[in-house]
């Protein structure tokens, strides 16, 4: 089930930051402590919970610019949704803060490029990073 992150959330959201490894964040401080708890704050932090009560995935949109801050799903569960829920999610938060568009950045060549192009986002620049960078009608 999804549900808005808690403080207590945060270890699990960082052991699952730092074990994805197909598309590993260049910059691991670019999803800070700092920041995830200003998420948490402003009620932008989502977590994927299980029956058993594992977090197995986060997202967040930052009402600030309409981007999506974070998708990550921990590995041995891609394929069953999460993602796109939490994705979904995320998209519903920005757009109930009044954005029209929501925009995200993802290395080229990636699982994630495949996931966000099936999901009907489009690549609309690429920035100095080399990452694609996504937007999409919310």
């Amino acid at each position: 089930m999804i549900r808005l992150a808690t403080p207590s959330d945060l270890p699990r959201i960082f052991a699952i930051r730092d074990s994805v490894h197909e598309a590993p964040l260049s910059d691991p401080s670019a999803v800070s402590a700092a920041e995830a708890t200003r998420l948490i704050e402003d009620g932008a932090l989502w977590v994927w919970q299980q029956a058993d009560g594992l977090v197995t995935g986060f997202s967040a949109g930052d009402a600030r610019d309409g981007s999506i801050w974070a998708l990550l799903v921990a590995p041995g569960h891609a394929g069953k949704g999460i993602g796109r829920a939490l994705l979904q999610a995320a998209c519903d938060a920005l757009r109930e803060t009044g954005h029209r568009t929501a925009r995200l950045r993802v290395a080229a060549g990636t699982r994630a490029e495949r996931h966000y192009r099936a999901a009907g986002w489009t690549a609309t620049a690429t920035n100095d990073e080399g990452e694609l960078v996504f937007t999409k009608p919310l």
